[in-house]
């Protein structure tokens, strides 16, 4: 039966893709957008993308070709995904999950690059002192997570790992700050999630890692474009992923300064940041024919679950040239 919240995420999530809808009906069409003198990009609280808004290096590159940039935050993958699909925004990054479920349901994108893993940067967390001790303890629990985005497989993974059945937990679905209040009050027994969520989780909560994605998942961080305007705009594209690679390569070398950023971009607190930026893994890459099999392994595990509507390529949705 679905709870109430789950109804209210529900509600939630289609006021989004109205919104998102909305934002794009206000905007000039597919075909003036992908000649526009503008690229529209996607980022989340945290991450590169946050860095390199951060750092302004973008803008001083393409302001030479007489291209502007405009940055709009998503609360979490799947309704970033969601803004890319009806054009709102052209580039994006995500989790390994948004993109599959993005793909099952129709959507017009393409991989253009990936992160490394990053498999420390996403857990399943508990309540300080909850009795909960080990993964198999989760049997029958109630666990929040956000659906569709990158913990949603390291939950099936863990389950798996436990023995335990995904229908023999209790999923609740909800976006991040949704899904924080019920942990606080103590209305789910779990929470799945992602850096910098999870840091302020341990640092502010005192939540108890009870297993984060090693030895389950390779938890990559994926950077998306809508295909039509990565084939109308191949060189922009190309100078996005040259340039969040510079600056993830300073970052590697420069945690501090890195929170500092991050910290200001975001508004969380400087000892959070620094946690979720310590395990983060820096070096944007070309999306290697391994990393598009680790991804049809996850689109066919999602299928088998039902968790998507039928069963996809994943390689469907990769560009027929390099960039």
């Amino acid at each position: 039966m679905t709870s109430h919240l789950e109804q209210r995420s529900a509600r939630r999530r289609t006021l989004g893709m109205l919104f998102a809808a909305a934002v794009a009906g206000a905007l000039p069409g597919a075909a003036s957008a992908q000649s526009a003198k503008v690229v529209r990009i996607g980022y989340q609280k945290y991450g590169t993308l946050t860095l390199l808004k951060g750092r302004g290096t973008l803008e001083k590159r393409l302001a030479a070709k007489g291209v502007t940039v405009k940055w709009t935050e998503f609360p979490a993958g799947p309704v970033l995904l969601e803004g890319l699909n009806v054009g709102s925004i052209d580039f994006g990054t995500v989790g390994e999950a948004p993109p599959i479920f993005a793909q099952a349901a129709g959507a017009n994108l393409v991989y253009v690059g990936n992160e490394p893993p990053s498999p420390g940067s996403e857990a399943i967390v508990v309540p300080k002192g909850s009795t909960i001790r080990t993964l198999a303890d989760l049997k029958g629990k109630k666990i929040a997570l956000n659906k569709g985005s990158n913990v949603h497989y390291l939950l099936v993974r863990a389950l798996e790992k436990a023995g335990i059945d995904y229908k023999d937990v209790q999923t609740v679905f909800l976006p991040p700050a949704d899904a924080r209040a019920s942990f606080e009050r103590g209305a789910v027994d779990a929470w799945v999630i992602w850096d910098p969520f999870l840091a302020a989780a341990e640092k502010q909560l005192g939540a108890r890692v009870l297993a984060d994605g090693t030895g389950l998942v390779s938890n990559h961080q994926f950077y998306l474009a809508a295909r039509p305007y990565a084939e109308a705009q191949p060189e922009i594209v190309r100078i996005v992923i040259e340039e969040l690679a510079k600056v993830d390569e300073w970052g590697s070398k420069n945690i501090r300064d890195v929170t500092a950023i991050l910290a200001a971009q975001t508004g969380l607190e400087s000892s959070i940041v620094e946690l979720a930026a310590q395990r983060y893994s820096y070096g944007v890459k070309p999306v290697t024919p391994e990393v598009i099999r680790e991804q049809q392994k996850i689109a066919d595990v999602f299928a088998k679950l039902k968790l998507i509507p039928k069963p996809i390529v994943v390689k469907d949705a990769q560009l027929a040239f390099k960039l």
